[in-house]
């Protein structure tokens, strides 16, 4: 059955539905991993977001719950170039067209992604939705429109658990805000010995310095940091008392919490092959990445020109830039000189992606343990 995609600038893309016939609308996106296409459509940062795969085929080795990041699909649709349906793949517990569709996620084959991709990268990440041939554009429009843009929206709050989830261990204690928490983060934190403990998104600071915590950690998550200022808020709190480790979207939640900017990137950065450097190494590491915003420099800049490590005067003294972009030369990651704090921007637990930045794991417990 004929399909499309129509962006909020009025660009069509015709396709073919390759799940339930089924409209969907959000922001729309592109990821260029080769694989992981099930690990990117359960991550919680993809919420609100329609995925466009810039690799050509998807479905290739089919689904399996080993590959779960949590325990539902988030992305509100999916686009490809070529959809495919292999179950009896080695590893696969069922196909990846039919699970899509016993999941009730539209989904379009059959589109060239290539264009798709370019459009976004030259005019930005903008709203878009997935409608079947018989719908006027004039309709699909107005839907597309009823959608707020991707700035300004609370999304932690539609992927936080309602209650605390207690996962025991014989090392360190370390309570997790959880505004989306994946769970390859969770099981590269626990083959490590922490006793994790994750908390709703809307936990205060009193209620987390309770327990008695060796550290905080602040997960991923989707939406626009600017408008989470009642977990910010929290995390100011903490800053200073306990040791606090951000990824991703809690990189952003503690760079505001300590007086920094965010700011929207024009298409994000989504995929497993952005080149980082961290600054006091010297070493370069291929990552994993998920984000739309990013932490403006101590300038107010959007890109940092030099490789040394620059500093920013924040609430909680200084903040020395760790890591570096090598694509556009954007935050990366940072540490906190006069208070324990530090994060990084980019994905370690990988999930999928390189393992070349694993390690930051074992630092941040290292670290804790030796406390």
């Amino acid at each position: 059955m004929s399909a499309y995609l129509l962006l909020e600038d009025g660009s069509r893309f015709d396709g073919e539905w390759a799940g339930p016939a089924l409209d969907g609308v959000g922001e729309v996106v592109f990821n260029t991993s080769m694989s992981g296409y099930q690990e990117a459509v359960t991550d919680p940062s993809y919420a609100g977001q329609i995925i466009t795969f810039t690799y050509p085929l998807i479905g290739n080795y089919g689904v399996s719950m080993d590959h779960m990041e949590s325990d539902r699909i988030h992305a509100r649709a999916v686009i490809m170039r070529e959809g495919v349906d292999r179950e009896h793949a080695s590893r696969a517990e069922g196909g990846w067209l039919t699970w899509l569709s016993d999941c009730g996620v539209p989904a379009l084959t059959g589109v060239d992604t290539r264009a798709l991709v370019r459009h976004i990268r030259d005019k930005g990440a903008m709203r878009g939705g997935v409608f079947g041939d018989q719908v006027p554009e004039a309709a699909a429009r107005e839907r597309l429109l009823e959608e707020p843009p991707m700035s300004g929206q609370d999304l932690a709050r539609e992927v936080t658990p309602s209650e605390p989830q207690i996962l025991p261990g014989p090392g360190p204690l370390v309570l997790g805000i959880d505004t989306g928490i994946k769970t390859s983060i969770v099981r590269n934190l626990r083959e490590r010995g922490v006793g994790l403990e994750l908390y709703p998104c809307g936990v205060n600071a009193e209620e987390l310095l309770a327990r008695g915590p060796d550290a905080v950690f602040l997960a991923n998550g989707p939406g626009d940091p600017a408008a989470l200022d009642h977990i910010v808020g929290t995390v100011r709190e903490l800053v200073g008392k306990v040791p606090v480790w951000g990824i991703c979207l809690g990189h952003q939640l503690l760079c505001r919490a300590v007086g920094l900017e965010t700011y929207k990137l024009p298409f994000g950065h989504r995929g497993a092959n952005h080149p980082v450097k961290d600054l006091e190494t010297g070493r370069i590491e291929i990552t994993s990445q998920n984000h739309g915003f990013a932490v403006l420099g101590p300038g107010g800049e959007r890109t940092i020109d030099t490789d040394e490590p620059v500093r920013w005067e924040t609430d909680f003294g200084t903040a020395e830039l760790q890591q570096l972009n090598l694509y556009d030369r954007t935050v990366e990651g940072l540490v906190l000189r006069d208070v324990p704090a530090s994060t990084v921007q980019y994905h370690p637990e990988a999930g999928p992606g390189p393992h070349d930045a694993r390690h930051l794991f074992d630092r941040f417990v290292e670290r804790l343990v030796a406390a």
